[in-house]
């Protein structure tokens, strides 16, 4: 039985690579890395079908090591354990490390990802993961921080136009008929920036062809796939779109607009939950201190929609989305975490002031942690000035209020504690 289209003219080398030009084009960072002879343990992030399996297995190929492949699905720790003794066993000094590749990393559990950290830190494998969820969500901070994180792209029209051309030209199968590209709109729309699936529209087409001579059509495309035309791909690029233009309409207070695109997503079989989620996320980013509110509506729509499903579970999502878009707005709890952990970053681990500390033992209060702390509740309106930040950092600013109802009145109460301070 021959192969897929896709998988005979999956490219063995990066010449014949196709895309992503800014990691693997002339100069560019992970060219340098493969040309060099030289790679580290790195991630790749991007939708289905533009090129991550592909790319790892032309790199195993250039640099002539041993390439081992796991799947998240059906592959356990005792099977991670085993890849990394086979890798140890069989590696010799001054050997480039094997390539342990794992597709779909976000879906191996803590503990797999657990597994792979100390094989990963002592070299004794290269590990790959590629995969369609943001890592920063899905994978462990620690397995994180000891690898590069490379993000591809969707395949453009050139990349898709270039592929199929490729295609009728050099593929065994294909190359024996006669094929015209007379339209490349339908199916370049129904690619989605999807290599593979490109190509298993175009063999699909090909293929239902009573003949040898096929002039490919939108309305031929159209008729042989049998679906609508605006077909929403839950793993292809219109799902990374269409969700950022239900937040931007939120967060831009348009309720037609966000109520449309959740009614796209709908309509397109979403996942209700990943929607519900993105709401909870939209609640606190954008909403935030303007309409507190919001957070607790997003995440009743959220408990909502586990509990009861389709279909009903478009009328809470659809409430949370409406309470949302016209909700005023403030990104100021947002803002203010990104200040506090770059201030972290940038000023490290500063020390906790003595009166702060707590002092279980007698040695702690002898030492003079917790003296002098001043217990808020025993003051006036329970508040009692008294330093909380490290020494180093006094008078640096975090939080700064927004010109809301909500937050206005925030501010006051904080001018009113603290002067000068909070005054904008």
């Amino acid at each position: 039985m021959s192969q897929p289209l896709a998988e005979r003219l999956r490219p063995r080398t990066l010449d014949d690579y196709i895309g992503q030009k800014h990691l693997v084009g002339e100069g560019a960072v992970l060219r340098k890395m493969i040309d060099a002879g030289r790679v580290s343990s790195f991630i790749l992030w991007g939708p289905p079908g533009v090129g991550k399996t592909t790319l790892a297995q032309i790199i195993a190929n250039k640099l002539e090591t041993p390439f081992y492949t796991l799947s998240a699905v059906t592959s356990g720790v005792k099977d991670v354990r085993d890849v990394i003794d086979k890798a140890s066993r069989g590696r010799f000094f001054n050997e480039t490390s094997p390539i342990l590749f794992i597709d779909e990393i976000h879906r191996f559990s803590k503990s797999q990802q657990d597994s792979l950290l100390g094989a990963v830190e002592k070299g004794v494998v290269t590990l790959i993961g590629a995969t369609t969820e943001n890592p920063s969500f899905e994978v462990i901070r620690p397995l994180l921080s000891r690898c590069q994180l490379y993000v591809l792209k969707p395949l453009d029209e050139s990349d898709l136009l270039e592929l199929i051309k490729r295609a009728i030209s050099r593929d065994v199968e294909l190359s024996r008929r006669k094929i015209e590209l007379k339209e490349t709109a339908a199916i370049l729309r129904y690619s989605g920036g999807d290599a593979r699936k490109l190509l298993n529209i175009l063999e699909l087409v090909v293929e239902a062809s009573p003949t040898d001579d096929v002039v490919i059509t939108n309305d031929m495309v159209v008729n042989r796939l049998q679906q609508n035309p605006l077909a929403y791909d839950k793993d292809g690029e219109m799902h990374y779109d269409i969700i950022s233009a239900f937040i931007k309409s939120i967060r831009g207070s348009d309720p037609d607009a966000a109520l449309y695109w959740l009614a796209r997503m709908i309509e397109g079989g979403e996942d209700p939950k990943f929607i519900a989620r993105r709401l909870v996320i939209s609640a606190a980013e954008d909403i935030g201190l303007a309409n507190p509110n919001a957070l607790l509506l997003a995440n009743a729509a959220f408990d909502a929609v586990v509990k009861i499903g389709w279909p009903e579970g478009r009328i809470p999502l659809a409430e949370a989305t409406v309470y949302l878009a016209t909700s005023p707005k403030s990104n100021s709890a947002y803002l203010g975490i990104d200040a506090a952990l770059e201030l972290v970053r940038r000023t490290g681990n500063q020390p906790v002031p003595l009166h702060l500390r707590n002092a279980p033992t007698k040695l702690m209060k002898d030492l003079g942690y917790h003296d002098g702390y001043k217990y808020p509740h025993d003051f006036p309106n329970h508040f009692i000035g008294q330093q909380y930040l490290p020494d180093k950092l006094l008078g640096e600013r975090l939080w700064h209020g927004q010109q809301n109802q909500q937050e206005s009145k925030l501010s006051m109460r904080m001018t009113e504690y603290w002067g000068d301070r909070y005054k904008e």
